[in-house]
């Protein structure tokens, strides 16, 4: 089988080649904006061009390439989310259109931000999608475009919405949390009850054969969402880091939310800490994973049993 992936030098993206690459051992095609001297590469910018395909074949595509993690300061950084999430998309949708056959299925990397819901417990599919931030609108943008190419051209499209992904070296908000730890700043706020859904990069990774077959748009966690306690501990432990983590109670944070609210009103830029970011880490904000597990036979590894050391 012939299979293409977007961002492959990503983060997701690496985790998922390499998996068709020494599992399934399939012949795999990588997009990426960084030009390597690989056999199977196709240097391109999808948020600037469309990619030339021309001679070549697929049966699955998985578009893992989008912009993440970061919190957008300016117009420019705003509108950075749309160029390369949705015109990416778009520009990569028209390079497959060029193809004298077409793909069997494609699957869409999405993320739960679509639902740009702050808390809730086990949110289903079926949840409006709300989101208002310049990420999670990108998102949905992006999605209707494949859902509806999909159906154009008769291909299979499985869209698969992620809340934070682990792995080795992970980026974004892990990767914050654990040097934060490493290097003794890290804070519990409150008592670190509020649960997060999560799943591992190497199971996304292996349900993908399956639900390239299948079709449709799933939520994938790895069905345990560990509070940030538990969490912070597992890590302590994976890392043989010797030391107590120390935390601020809910009084003393919100004094401190108070004052990054009042920095941002006087220099119209994000701070650090404030009233926005003490909701999110104090609030469980959970997904369910109940039709993925129904329909695909999903059965994950739990994050803390990732992370637990092996003696």
């Amino acid at each position: 089988m012939n299979l293409l992936i977007t961002g492959s030098s990503g983060f997701l993206g690496s985790i998922i080649s390499q998996y068709f690459e020494n599992t399934i051992q399939d012949f795999v095609w990588k997009i990426s904006r960084t030009k390597t001297e690989l056999e199977r590469s196709i240097h391109v910018d999808l948020s600037k061009e469309i990619p030339n395909l021309k001679n070549l074949s697929f049966d699955l595509v998985i578009h893992c390439a989008g912009k993440a993690h970061i919190i957008p300061k300016t117009l420019e950084e705003k509108q950075s989310f749309y160029t390369v999430n949705v015109e990416g998309t778009k520009n990569l949708l028209l390079g497959i259109e060029t193809l004298t056959i077409k793909p069997k299925a494609f699957v869409f990397i999405s993320s739960v931000a679509v639902y740009g819901i702050s808390s809730g417990n086990l949110l289903p599919e079926t949840t409006i999608l709300a989101a208002k931030d310049p990420y999670g609108q990108s998102k949905i943008e992006a999605e209707k475009l494949v859902w509806e190419w999909g159906l154009k051209n008769n291909i299979t499209i499985a869209i698969l919405r992620l809340p934070l992904v682990v792995g080795e070296n992970p980026p974004g908000n892990l990767k914050n949390m654990l040097n934060a730890i490493k290097k003794g700043y890290y804070f519990r706020i409150g008592d670190g009850k509020a649960k997060r859904s999560m799943v591992l990069g190497k199971d996304v990774a292996k349900v993908i054969p399956i639900v390239a077959t299948k079709g449709g748009i799933y939520n994938l966690t790895d069905g345990h969402h560990p509070t940030f306690g538990e969490l912070e501990n597992i890590l302590l432990l994976s890392y043989h880091i010797k030391r107590r983590i120390k935390s601020i109670p809910m009084p003393i944070a919100k004094v401190l939310a108070y004052i990054g609210d009042s920095i941002e009103k006087i220099t119209k830029k994000p701070f650090i800490f404030n009233s926005n970011k003490l909701e999110k880490i104090t609030s469980s904000l959970t997904f369910s994973d109940t039709l993925a597990r129904e329909n695909l036979g999903w059965n994950p590894v739990s994050i803390l049993n990732h992370y637990k050391p092996k003696y």
